[in-house]
């Protein structure tokens, strides 16, 4: 059996990281870390630690939905003391904790993923495709999240753009906007706008569309229960627990 340590385990995923993983028939909750007191029960057994160097010794596996600065903590901690595999899938990374995941990564398996739903894999696919077909097709990304969350763009709106670029051979630093006010002319050819909308519980929306001179094609996902990214997570858990150093990415995981 698989014991994971759930990093992150206040937050909304990590509650249903617990949830889930009591009815895991391949993986169980081995050891949570937590920095203050939790608010709620968890399984009889099960260890609970504000001792990171305790966290990484008591867990097979790690599944981190934190914070950058937490995620930062974790990766300096595993390097040192005790490499484990580690599911990522905090959001909002800068450029040094994206550069600090690079190279932990050559000392254990990572898996980083700005979302752990099957669908959204599918939709990047999608996404590329017709980004290189339809080369002269104006793209705007919109994503719609609840009022609480802090980043924006989302990680997976961001991730997006960036496969829709590549398709292009662009370099989507070159191309992004985020926002449009005022008399700015005309849109450029290349331009890739990525808007955000946050309201209400929203769990996540993201569409891309593909606009032309008398049709439009747009590619919309919409995640109705955060379970999705908790189930996600723990299955791509299983595979990395089987690879070899390196750093992974959700498509490497799922076979679609």
């Amino acid at each position: 059996m698989l014991g994971i340590g759930i990093f992150g385990a206040t937050g909304r995923i990590g509650k249903l990281l617990i949830e889930a993983l009591q009815k895991d028939k391949e993986a169980n909750l081995s050891c949570i870390y937590v920095r203050n007191e939790l608010q709620y029960s968890i399984p009889q057994g099960v260890l609970v630690t504000n001792d990171i160097n305790v966290f990484l010794e008591s867990s097979d596996l790690i599944i981190d939905f934190s914070s950058p600065e937490a995620t930062k903590l974790l990766l300096d901690t595993a390097i040192d003391r005790c490499p484990k595999p580690i599911v990522i899938g905090t959001t909002g990374l800068n450029k040094m904790q994206n550069d600090l995941m690079i190279s932990a990564s050559q000392k254990m398996p990572i898996l980083y993923a700005s979302n752990m739903s099957k669908g959204v894999v599918v939709l990047n696919k999608l996404s590329k495709i017709v980004s290189s077909a339809l080369k002269n097709s104006d793209i705007e990304i919109v994503e719609v999240h609840h009022r609480d969350k802090k980043d924006s763009p989302s990680g997976t709106a961001l991730m997006l753009a960036k496969t829709c670029a590549e398709a292009r051979n662009l370099n989507i630093d070159n191309v992004r906007i985020s926002g449009r006010d005022g008399m700015i002319g005309k849109r450029s050819d290349d331009e890739i706008a990525v808007m955000s909308l946050r309201g209400g519980d929203v769990v996540g929306r993201h569409s891309v569309g593909f606009y032309l001179d008398g049709e439009y094609i747009e590619l919309i996902h919409n995640a109705t229960s955060r379970m999705t990214f908790a189930n996600g997570a723990i299955d791509v858990g299983k595979w990395l627990s089987k690879q070899q150093n390196g750093l992974y990415s959700i498509e490497d995981a799922l076979t679609i």
